[in-house]
């Protein structure tokens, strides 16, 4: 489901009862962690609890009972209009805000203040009288995991979906502090894989002195980051899981360590630095004896060695073929120059553009079992297969038949009808152009598009696509707008192999 709430980089600062019951050290925490959150630039969210603990507590238990919690909630309260003064001073220092309900009263009240966000604590996960309020209430919703199995958090995901709330998941540890053996980081690699879209985030309570979590968890995929802070006088003491400001300072400064060491998940054109010190280690092709031009020039005719230098052959660039077009010396350079290069043959294209099927396919984590048959389409000649052509496997044709097609980034297939298949495209990933009888589509994953007998459509991509072709059987009759291609010998435009052809292209 798409979401219009951006939940990425956003860092969340806990106040919840460290503000003591006073108003005024409340306010003290929140302008000296703004101020150091505005310095790194991050889009800081400060959160409140809320808790009507006249209807929370139970009245007769709340005086004996021996839970901790209660005497601590019951110290620490505070007024609406306390918690109004609170709220007005984080909006000014331009800070999102959000807010903890554990009871269906505290939602309406948040509703009331208009907090950005709600949060459900990880105790409040499977209490779901509370979450179908919270999911009443129009928010943005952020939920916490702790101590929750994965079953548990595919039923919030499912709910949350169905109810059309936008929400994002914190991989969270109920520990208090909890040791770097418990915070299991790797989970959040786990969630990002089973719910693809969503902002999955790391709700923190180790020693706030530790940097390494959340530099570890970014790694991971993590891009929601929350801790508890306060502020240490000489009356008050922070627990063992709450930041300061001085501690928040390091923990973002980590963050943004981390951020740039991570870096893009392209690879990208190669920095000018790197090309350079490659090139430095990179060897070069000498003459090892005499070579008299106009001769093929023999593998034991050359030696590799550094250094390489500019307009000379690598030794990633030797092949077979190659003509001395002149004399060469011994230890001479072999520079482009001097040669001539053997022309590739056409089906080299094909053999190159297997490894990036392969990987797409990897990437898309479709696996194929070890008997398919594979069409590479070259509709204007497997010299430019590149631009134009896909990769069709042909998974079953029977009564019906399964494909999965590939293309690669930048390639077409031409516009063409089916006199008898009808076939459905799902795609898998990646995003897929398509004009169907006249009209345009844009499909990304998921999505689908039924094609009928007689209907033209050609498709396309630009960022490479994987999707799944289903269809009565295929009996090879396409018939092509360009009458150029409708003339052409079926292995002027289709090389089909068993398998990935290793020994048949």
């Amino acid at each position: 489901m798409a979401q219009n709430f951006n939940f990425n980089d956003l860092f969340v600062y806990d106040l919840a009862n460290n503000h003591q019951g006073d108003i005024a050290h409340g306010i003290r925490i929140i302008d000296e962690i703004s101020t150091i959150s505005n310095a790194h630039g991050v889009a800081g969210v400060i959160k409140f609890q809320f808790r009507q603990l006249d209807s929370f507590l139970h009245p007769q238990l709340k005086a004996t009972s021996t839970n901790k919690n209660i005497t601590r909630f019951l110290s620490t309260r505070l007024a609406r209009d306390d918690f109004d003064a609170m709220l007005a001073k984080a909006r000014k220092h331009k800070l999102l805000t959000m807010c903890t309900p554990f009871d269906e009263e505290s939602v309406d009240i948040i509703v009331d203040m208009n907090f950005d966000i709600i949060k459900i604590a990880s105790c409040s996960s499977t209490d779901w009288p509370l979450i179908e309020t919270i999911a009443a209430a129009g928010k943005p919703v952020i939920f916490s995991t702790g101590g929750l199995q994965i079953s548990d958090i595919d039923d919030l995901v499912s709910f949350f979906d169905h109810r059309g709330v936008e929400f994002a998941i914190m991989h969270c540890v109920s520990i208090y502090p909890t040791p770097n053996e418990l915070c299991n980081l790797s989970v959040i690699e786990t969630l990002t894989s089973r719910y693809p879209g969503k902002v999955i985030g790391w709700s923190t309570h180790e020693n706030p002195d530790e940097t390494a979590p959340i530099q570890v968890a970014y790694a991971k995929g993590a891009r929601l980051f929350e801790r508890h802070v306060g502020i240490e006088t000489d009356t008050i003491k922070l627990n063992a899981y709450s930041s300061t400001p001085q501690q928040i300072d390091r923990w973002l400064s980590a963050y943004r360590t981390a951020k740039d060491l991570c870096g893009s998940p392209d690879r990208g054109p190669t920095p000018e630095v790197e090309a350079k010190a490659i090139a430095e280690l990179r060897r070069g092709v000498f003459a090892r004896r005499k070579i008299v031009g106009g001769t093929v020039i023999d593998r034991d005719d050359v030696y590799f060695a550094m250094p390489w230098s500019e307009g000379q052959l690598a030794s990633s660039e030797w092949k077979d073929g190659i003509v001395a077009k002149g004399d060469i010396s011994p230890d001479e350079s072999l520079t482009q120059n001097l040669v001539d290069m053997p022309s590739s043959p056409k089906t080299m294209v094909i053999k190159k553009a297997i490894h990036q099927v392969k990987a797409l396919l990897n990437e898309a984590r479709v696996t194929l079992n070890s008997e398919f048959e594979v069409e590479y389409s070259h509709h204007y000649g497997v010299e430019n297969f590149r631009e134009t052509g896909a990769v069709l496997i042909t998974c079953i044709n029977r009564s019906y038949s399964k494909k999965v097609i590939v293309q690669l980034p930048g390639q077409h297939h031409p516009s063409h009808f089916h006199r008898h298949k009808e076939e459905t495209f799902q795609i898998l990933h990646g995003i897929l152009h398509a004009k169907v009888d006249g009209h345009d589509r844009r499909m990304a994953p998921g999505e689908t598009v039924t094609i009928l007998p007689g209907v033209f459509h050609e498709f396309w991509t630009d960022t490479g696509v994987v999707f799944e072709e289903i269809a009565s059987t295929d009996t090879g009759d396409s018939f092509y707008r360009d009458p150029n291609i409708n003339k052409m010998q079926r292995s002027e435009r289709k090389t089909r192999v068993d398998h990935w052809g290793r020994y048949q292209v």
